[in-house]
């Protein structure tokens, strides 16, 4: 298995303390982040995109130039790139040159966001959601794929003229996953394009999210795509790792249902409301390090994933983070690695060539992602 760190930038106050960092200080945090990830042996870092709510993620394509810089071989990702309420030429735009910058090192997940109030912001209806981003989906493939695109007016999209856009991507168009937490939708259009999906796994029960991990195989296989590439990546709770389940209850439990019951989301609330419940049966991965695998190896009875990704718990001292972040790379990484192999970035992946970092030229990374593209049907 691969893993994965996910931050969203949440900017919250400790709901227990009262203590918030400044937006700066919290940039900081994010991009130590990604630094300490990448010397743990992490896989990637994943900054998700918000426009709306108590995040300060409305512009992940900055900070991930800024993590670019300052990292050399962890592989760089979006959870998720609100492509409904954002301009294919612009994302195939900043996107690539964050590819450029990392020396092929991006790959990105798409979704329609989980915010509702982001689409009024946009002069965007939440009823045209799912048509804005399949629409915007497949301009933006033939903009990372095509030079000189001539596209036809949509109702949710621009007619382009022999647009190329600039700079290309490193080493060929960048893999693109999709996103799904709620609906077959998403799942769906993943599955028609050959691409992987990635589960959010975050806040409902475990039966939930199988649905969609199924259909979305299911749907692989009956496009006639080669199911060896129908890889699956999965979210969690909130990450806290302690020497036993007493003392992880006593300290992130407090914390955990202070969130939990100031969070109002309709139809988007976690069943999960206190702290012992969240452990036997959530998402959450709280709990001891043994707690931890074993509920890992559970999303994987169910999932098959490839990909991993965990959040830490950003209300917490920042130190006490770190220790977290620490004890997981120590503690359950290296299991989860050795009982749940995969092809994802390694051999048998088109994609594992991209990065400059694992020894591929622009045009040897391109010729490998052009080759898996073939067995990929077009759209």
């Amino acid at each position: 298995m691969r893993f994965q760190i996910l931050d969203i930038i949440p900017y919250l106050a400790n709901p227990v303390t009262g203590r918030q960092v400044s937006p700066a200080e919290r940039f900081d945090q994010t991009l130590e982040l990604a630094r300490r990830a990448e010397r743990l042996g992490f896989d990637a870092i994943s900054v998700g995109e918000r426009h709306a709510g108590r995040f300060l993620s409305s512009a992940p394509s900055v900070i991930l130039g800024a993590i670019a810089s300052q990292t050399s071989t962890i592989r760089l990702q979006t959870g998720v790139t609100v492509l409904s309420v954002l301009d294919p030429v612009r994302v195939a735009e900043d996107y690539a040159t964050i590819d450029q910058l990392s020396r092929g090192r991006l790959e990105i997940t798409i979704g329609k966001g989980n915010e509702v109030a982001q689409f009024p912001l946009f002069g965007l209806e939440i009823d045209d959601q799912w048509e804005l981003l399949a629409d915007k989906y497949a301009l933006l493939r033939r903009l990372w794929r095509e030079t000189d695109v001539d596209w036809d007016a949509t109702p949710y999209t621009r007619a382009q003229h022999a647009t190329t856009t600039l700079p290309r991507a490193f080493a060929g168009a960048p893999r693109v996953w999709h996103g799904s937490a709620t609906t077959l939708a998403s799942a769906a259009l993943a599955a028609r394009h050959g691409d992987p999906l990635f589960s959010a796994n975050a806040i409902q029960p475990l039966r939930n999210y199988e649905v969609l991990v199924r259909h979305y195989r299911d749907e692989f296989e009956r496009h006639g795509h080669d199911p060896r590439f129908a890889y699956v990546g999965a979210g969690s709770g909130s990450l806290f790792i302690a020497d036993s389940t007493a003392e992880a209850r006593e300290l992130y439990g407090p914390v955990y249902e202070a969130i939990v019951a100031a969070t109002n989301v309709p139809g988007n609330n976690s069943p999960f409301r206190d702290i012992d419940h969240a452990i036997a049966e959530g998402p959450a991965l709280v709990g001891t390090a043994e707690q931890v695998i074993e509920k890992i190896a559970r999303f994987h009875g169910a999932f098959d994933h490839d990909l991993q990704s965990i959040s830490l718990p950003t209300t917490l001292p920042i130190e006490q983070q770190y220790e977290i972040l620490e004890r997981f790379a120590a503690e359950v990484v290296p299991v989860v690695r050795r009982e749940f192999p995969t092809t994802l970035w390694g051999e048998g992946d088109p994609y594992a060539t991209r990065p400059a970092v694992h020894g591929a030229t622009e045009k040897d990374a391109a010729s490998a992602v052009s080759a898996h593209g073939r067995l990929v049907a077009a759209a």
